[in-house]
């Protein structure tokens, strides 16, 4: 009696799941699980970071976070970098833990860690969990920089661009923009998008400009998006499209990016690009007052 026929479709998936077995990749993850189970607080950490992102082994932020502790405990200030990040965010953790966030940072950040001086450097430019210092910002996106982390290039580049706790260096700025960009940082995309679009260290070129937006948009950063459904709006380097314009704040927007939602309410108070309807633009003017963006936090004469 013949067996019976295996279904196309599994035997694909049968297939699959056994090329992926034999992969190198799932051969590393093993090795790393074995050896941080013996100790290994550097396996630890980069067994973690493949938890977090479910690369060759199931995805479990939970544990990873777990091992990331491990790490850092161990010595390993991209561990302690990575944990504060996730208590930062509230992700494979029970809760969110600014306080603790900032101390994993200043602890990365002293062992090695660029992600952590980033990371602090951040909050000391946004005043977050820690009083601003503009020039404490400036310093540790410096020392990110120097030690190869892009995106402290890219924040370091803002710096320089607003002038904000250095001598505000238009060219300067432009290089480490430029710079990060490059590497594939999208805020660095953006802050260059913006020179770009002034004249500032660089010629104008609007064209450049909104290719530069549509580039950080297209990394999934909220900023990008903003900025390229700006120049739609108002037609810089590009053709004006009201409609594209909409639909790219309502992206940044759901990204809790408070002017987008401030700029999406305004099109619906118009009717630009989207059908006139004034309680919607209320809906988002309020979700911009509650992302942050203070001018949403008036309500306009005239609005509903």
């Amino acid at each position: 009696m013949m067996p019976p026929a295996v279904p196309a479709r599994l035997t694909l998936a049968l297939l699959f799941l056994s090329l992926v077995g034999c992969h190198p990749g799932n051969a590393e993850a093993r090795r790393l699980r074995v050896s941080c189970d013996a100790g290994e607080a550097a396996a630890c950490n980069k067994f973690a970071a493949k938890l977090q992102k479910g690369e060759y082994v199931l995805r479990d932020e939970a544990r990873a976070a777990v091992l990331f502790d491990t790490a850092c405990k161990g010595g390993v200030g991209d561990g302690c970098a990575s944990l504060g990040a996730m208590l930062q965010r509230g992700s494979g953790v029970p809760k969110k833990d600014s306080v603790r966030a900032i101390a994993l940072f200043q602890r990365g950040c002293e062992t090695g860690a660029m992600e952590g001086c980033a990371q602090l450097g951040v909050l000391y430019r946004q005043g977050s969990g820690v009083t601003t210092d503009l020039a404490r910002a400036a310093s540790l996106f410096q020392k990110a920089c120097d030690g190869g982390h892009m995106t402290g290039c890219a924040h370091l580049g803002a710096l320089y661009a607003d002038g904000g706790g250095v001598a505000q260096d238009f060219p300067r700025a432009a290089a480490l923009l430029q710079k990060s960009c490059d590497d594939k940082v999208a805020i660095g995309c953006v802050g260059l998008g913006q020179l770009y679009g002034a004249g500032t260290g660089v010629p104008h070129n609007d064209s450049l400009a909104a290719s530069l937006f549509e580039k950080a948009c297209n990394r999934s950063e909220p900023t990008g998006c903003l900025r390229l459904a700006m120049v739609h709006e108002a037609a810089q380097g590009v053709k004006q499209n009201f409609q594209r314009a909409a639909e790219l704040y309502r992206e940044a927007c759901e990204e809790r990016n408070g002017e987008a939602c401030f700029r999406l309410a305004a099109l619906y108070d118009k009717g630009a690009g989207v059908y006139r309807q004034p309680e919607r633009a209320t809906t988002f003017r309020r979700r911009a007052c509650e992302y942050g963006y203070a001018e949403a936090c008036t309500k306009p004469k005239g609005a509903a």
